[in-house]
C-alpha cells in the first residue's frame, strides 16, 4: 500500500497539533493517533480511503501485515472507521518517530 498522500496529510496534522503537548512528551503518538478517532463515522472513513485511493483490502491487508509483526495476532477489521483509524495510527507512529519529529520531543 502506498503511504505517500498519507504521510503528508498527517505530518501536516502533526505540525499542526504539536504545539499543544509539551515539548518533552513522550506520549504523543497516542496523544494524537490513539487517544481519539482521527476520522470518525464509517461514510467518513470510505471517503478518505478513496481520496487516499486504499481499497478496503489493501488496508486491511497493511493493518494485519503490521498486527502481524509486531503481536503475532491480527484483529478483525468489520468496518472502515476501526480501519482507517489504525492506518492513521500506524503511519502516524512511523512519523512521529522519524528523526524531524523526534528531535523536537527531546
Amino acid at each position: 500500500m502506498k503511504t505517500n498522500t498519507i504521510k503528508t496529510e498527517l505530518k501536516n496534522y502533526i505540525e499542526e497539533n504539536i504545539n499543544n503537548y509539551a515539548s518533552n512528551d513522550e506520549d504523543l503518538h497516542f496523544h494524537l493517533f490513539n487517544e481519539g478517532y482521527y476520522i470518525i463515522g464509517y461514510y467518513n472513513a470510505e471517503q478518505w480511503l478513496k481520496e487516499h485511493n486504499i481499497s478496503v483490502f489493501e488496508g486491511i491487508e497493511f493493518v494485519q501485515e503490521y498486527e502481524r509483526e509486531n503481536f503475532g495476532t491480527v484483529k478483525t477489521y468489520d468496518n472502515a472507521e476501526s480501519l482507517v483509524n489504525m492506518i492513521v495510527y500506524i503511519v502516524g507512529g512511523e512519523l512521529i518517530y522519524q528523526e524531524e519529529y523526534h528531535k523536537e520531543l527531546i
